[in-house]
C-alpha cells in the first residue's frame, strides 16, 4: 500500500508542473519558486564537507524555508552548547556520500546513528519530530528524507518507521522507484544537484495537497 500509493504520487502527470512550480523553472516574470527549493542549496548545503559534521545557522535558516523554526534555547545550544557537540559526534557516523537506495537498511533502522540522533532531538530536548527530521535532511539530504505531517497525511505512519519503509520501497523491483525519481527530475529540470529524496518529497507534498487535504507543512 506505501509504495502503491508514492508510485501513484510521483507518477502522476502533473507532478512535472508541481515540480517546475516549486522550484521556479520557467516561472513567468515576477513569478516566485517556494522558498523550501532553496532547502538543500542555502549555502552551498549542510552536506558539504567542511560543515558536514555540524550544524551551523545556515542550517537552522534552511529548515525554515520549510516552514518550521527550531526554538531558540536549543539553536543555541546546537550552535553552541553540548547538543551541538553530541550531534556531531553522530553525524560523523553517518555516511554523507550515499543515496537511500545504496545504503544498507542498518543505517537507517532503530539504534543506528541517524536514528540517535533524531531520538536525541525529540526524546531528551523536546524538538518537534517534524523539525528533528528536517534538520536531519538538510545534513543528509541523500539518505535521509524530509517527513512531516502533509507527508505522513499521504503516506501513512508505515512501521516499523517511514525511514525503513521508503527504503525499502525504492529498492523493490530493481529499485525502479528510485529510477522513476530520477526521471521525473530530468523531465521537470530540476538540477540534478536535488536529491531524489527532495524530489520525492516535494512531489508527494504538493501532489497531496492538490488532492484538496488541508494538511499542516
Amino acid at each position: 500500500m506505501f509504495a502503491e500509493r508514492l508510485h501513484t504520487l510521483i507518477t502522476n502527470p502533473q507532478a512535472i508542473a508541481d515540480l517546475r512550480n516549486y522550484f521556479g523553472i520557467g516561472v513567468p516574470p515576477g513569478g516566485m519558486p517556494f522558498t523550501g527549493s532553496r532547502f538543500e542549496h542555502l549555502a552551498g548545503g549542510g552536506d558539504r564537507p567542511e560543515v558536514a559534521d555540524r550544524f551551523t545557522a545556515e542550517d537552522l535558516v534552511a529548515v525554515q524555508t520549510l516552514s518550521v523554526t527550531v526554538p531558540a534555547p536549543v539553536a543555541l545550544d546546537i550552535l553552541e552548547g553540548r547538543l551541538g557537540a553530541r550531534l556531531s559526534g553522530l553525524l560523523q557516523a553517518i555516511p554523507r556520500d550515499i543515496d537511500m537506495v545504496d545504503a544498507e537498511a542498518d543505517v537507517l533502522a532503530e539504534g543506528s546513528p541517524a536514528d540517535q540522533a533524531w531520538s536525541l532531538l525529540c526524546a531528551q530536548y523536546g524538538v518537534d519530530w517534524v523539525i528533528a527530521g528536517k534538520l536531519l535532511a538538510r545534513k543528509r539530504p541523500r539518505l535521509l528524507p524530509v517527513y512531516d505531517k502533509v507527508v505522513r497525511c499521504a503516506l501513512g505512519r508505515p512501521r516499523p518507521s517511514f525511514w525503513l519503509a521508503l527504503h525499502a520501497a525504492l529498492r523493490e523491483n530493481d529499485r525502479a522507484l528510485h529510477r522513476e525519481l530520477l526521471a521525473l527530475r530530468q523531465v521537470a529540470g530540476v538540477p540534478e544537484t536535488v536529491s531524489a529524496l527532495r524530489i520525492c518529497d516535494v512531489a508527494v507534498w504538493m501532489g497531496h495537497r492538490a488532492e484538496g487535504h488541508a494538511c499542516p507543512r
